[in-house]
């Protein structure tokens, strides 16, 4: 099995050298248990090797591996608790091999190609709300206000490393923000965490549908972040906080979630995702000056 390209940023990140060689037995261990019959690997795919496949008894699915990260270690336990409302749907999983057997989303649009922003928040919103129906269980996800914690402390220390790359007063709200949103205790859902464009597909008979969680347990405005700085549409400039700011009224028009604690969360998540290290994300930290504006 060849590797897909967009796989190889892996070899450089540790003990991904290593899962890279380890995938063609991973596949085939997997081929062998759910009887199956892979092809070619899908598009879009460059974190996780995503395969076409065919069932036993003719089915089109998918089969998904990812590396054993933080990232990746409850995908299944969140997509099975959705069990198909508004996420793909799991048909099986390995969790020592971290694969997963999914249905093939036909005809597989994903919400870039809609070229209407305020359309694809629409239909993006309904996605996420569908997500939120279900009542988190007991475990075993990690939760928001843990995250946030640790946000608290890396934001500032990568902001430090990249040379500040950005304007302190952006650091100081988002760490405020990690610090005084989990205190105030709201209903918890299962988060999604990463529910922009690309990670919400249209199925010919079950609408759309999202992909490829990270999932969390805490309040729901904050799933608004990743939509809030969807790059897909983001232009720099004064446009970006025009935008971000029309997203925001149309988040709460359709969700009836806090424009504030959005706005707050959209800034968190964009500097969390964002800089790293001494790398920093200009798109990100675009639109967390824009959320810090409007």
């Amino acid at each position: 099995m060849i590797i897909p390209a967009p796989l190889g940023w892996w070899r450089d990140a540790p003990g991904g050298a290593a899962w890279l060689e380890r995938l063609p037995q991973i596949v085939n261990r997997c081929a062998e248990r759910w009887s199956l019959d892979v092809g070619e690997p899908l598009s879009g795919g460059n974190v996780a090797l995503v395969l076409e496949a065919l069932s036993a008894d003719g089915a089109a699915v998918v089969l998904k591996v990812s590396f054993p990260d933080e990232e990746s270690e409850h995908e299944a336990d969140a997509l099975a608790l959705w069990d198909g409302t508004g996420a793909v749907r799991l048909l099986a999983h390995d969790i020592s091999e971290r694969a997963l057997l999914l249905e093939r989303i036909d005809p597989g649009t994903c919400l870039w190609e809609v070229g209407d922003d305020e359309q694809a928040m629409a239909i993006a919103a309904d996605v996420m709300l569908a997500l939120h129906g279900r009542a988190p269980p007991a475990g075993p996800f990690k939760t928001l206000a843990d995250a946030a914690a640790g946000w608290a402390e890396t934001i500032p220390r990568d902001w430090v490393s990249t040379g500040c790359a950005f304007p302190a007063d952006i650091v100081d709200l988002a760490v405020e923000a990690c610090l005084e949103l989990p205190v105030g205790r709201l209903p918890d859902v299962v988060l999604h965490q990463d529910l922009h464009g690309g990670n919400i597909l249209c199925s010919s008979d079950r609408g759309w549908l999202a992909i490829d969680p990270k999932p969390l347990v805490g309040e729901a405005a904050f799933d608004a972040a990743s939509l809030l700085r969807d790059r897909r549409w983001l232009l720099n400039g004064p446009a970006t906080q025009a935008m971000v700011s029309r997203r925001l009224d149309l988040l709460v028009e359709t969700t009836g979630l806090d424009r504030e604690r959005m706005r707050l969360w959209g800034i968190v998540h964009a500097l969390a995702w964002g800089v790293s290290g001494t790398k920093v994300e200009p798109d990100m930290i675009c639109c967390a000056e824009a959320l810090a504006s409007v």
